[in-house]
């Protein structure tokens, strides 16, 4: 449920970019909730040959989305997938990254060092004292798992967040989600799922979790969160005898590859609180009504975020933190030289169950109708 406001936030943090390929725009809005606790990273060129889009829906505190929109992305380039262009490899051990980096003296500071000022200066100071760089937080993996001090003992935060993150590389386009964030495009006007909400009462997920120990209660694991996947929430990932992605909730995200065509319109990355308002269709369908006519592709996401908020707090929906990427793709697509198929990502057909995964890795033409009015791609 959360906190509420009197009144909401509406002042918007929006941005503009493109470069050769695409051009994309975002905002994000605090509204009804008493904090922000969205982030985002939206990254033009990641190299020369890529782009990375990603949105990340805290709950429970702020600190875990901003250390992934701060930290995830580099994790994607520093991986050895990514040096040999397999994508899906790489952004897959980064989600699980994640969880590893927030353990330990130097997760503990981190994460301090992303919340409030008085934990800022914390973790500053701790930083000064234990840090052997004096608190550069560029240093390699190494440095996160031997930096000493008071906080050695740290398992992990237990707030956590959502991510969907889109990766595109030529006509390449390598989607990973975990959580009930959203990745949606448009393909002639029809809206097509790229990612699967994450919810514990999906068949897959509902196994995993007893499994695992834990229980499902008015669809909320151990009767406390409603997403079955989520980076951080560590109290739930304790589970000495179960690897990291058969705990009961698991960053194990899903990998969906898809090759672009010119059919292809836009790309949507948003949060849960635009998908309670809108249907995949019915969001497409809105930005078809007014990417022509306004002059900016962050003043249609502004024009969501306004259409999505409430007029009060009596019904819940629409009351909540609110974020949203749009990609526009410029036509012809650049079919330029993308990775083997022998490079693509291991990963992709070992997440979800057949029945309750994205058709990840499909041809354009293996399009798969959904139960309800959206269809996967």
């Amino acid at each position: 449920m959360g906190v509420y406001l009197s009144t909401p936030k509406t002042e918007k943090l929006s941005e503009d970019g493109e470069n050769d390929q695409l051009k994309f725009g975002l905002s994000s809005m605090q509204g009804w909730r008493a904090s922000m606790e969205d982030a985002h990273t939206a990254l033009l060129d990641l190299d020369k040959d890529t782009s990375f889009f990603g949105v990340f829906d805290g709950h429970g505190g702020k600190v875990v989305a901003k250390f992934c929109a701060k930290y995830l992305h580099r994790e994607v380039l520093k991986s050895e997938g990514y040096s040999v262009g397999d994508l899906g490899t790489a952004v897959h051990r980064a989600f699980f990254r994640m969880d590893e980096m927030m353990r330990g003296q130097r997760g503990w500071r981190e994460l301090q060092a992303l919340g409030d000022k008085i934990n800022q200066f914390t973790g500053m100071m701790e930083g000064l004292i234990w840090s052997p760089k004096g608190g550069n937080s560029n240093g390699q993996h190494d440095d996160w798992a031997f930096e000493e001090g008071p906080h050695s003992d740290f398992s992990g935060p237990n707030c956590g967040c959502t991510a969907c993150v889109a990766i595109l590389r030529n006509s390449q386009l390598v989607v990973a989600n975990a959580g009930d964030s959203r990745c949606v495009i448009s393909r002639n006007g029809q809206a097509y799922n790229l990612s699967r909400d994450h919810k514990p009462e999906l068949e897959s997920e509902r196994e995993r979790i007893l499994k695992a120990g834990g229980y499902i209660q008015m669809g909320r694991v151990n009767g406390t969160i409603n997403l079955s996947r989520a980076i951080g929430d560590m109290e739930f990932k304790q589970n000495k005898f179960l690897t990291p992605d058969k705990q009961m909730l698991t960053a194990n995200p899903d990998i969906n590859t898809v090759e672009l065509c010119d059919d292809d319109d836009f790309l949507v990355l948003a949060c849960d609180g635009i998908w309670d308002c809108m249907s995949s269709q019915q969001l497409v369908d809105f930005i078809h009504e007014h990417i022509n006519t306004e002059n900016s592709l962050s003043a249609v996401c502004e024009k969501v975020l306004d259409r999505c908020l409430a007029p009060s707090t009596l019904g819940g929906e629409g009351c909540d933190n609110m974020t949203m990427i749009l990609v526009q793709f410029k036509k012809p697509i650049d079919h330029g030289k993308n990775a083997s198929a022998g490079e693509q990502s291991a990963v992709e057909n070992n997440n979800a169950s057949a029945s309750e995964q994205s058709a990840g890795g499909q041809s354009p033409g293996d399009i798969e109708q959904s139960a309800n009015e959206e269809k996967d791609l």
